[in-house]
């Protein structure tokens, strides 16, 4: 047997051991990731029209 069928085969053994997620965990963890991530680029612009403002500001001087 190659090396790869035997990493396949142990990769295979490893994710039948693997915990996953129930359907409504699933759905509570994918609804905090996309809620952080609209939160985040929400703060992001902000603050990038905060600094931009502030160097058109300065640039008028």
């Amino acid at each position: 047997m190659s090396k790869v069928t035997t990493f396949l085969q142990e990769v295979g053994t490893e994710m039948r051991k693997t915990s996953w997620p129930k359907s409504k965990e699933l759905t509570k963890y994918t609804v905090v990731v996309i809620v952080t991530v609209i939160l985040m680029a929400l703060y992001f612009s902000v603050i990038d029209l905060g600094i931009s403002e502030l160097f058109r500001w300065f640039l008028s001087l």
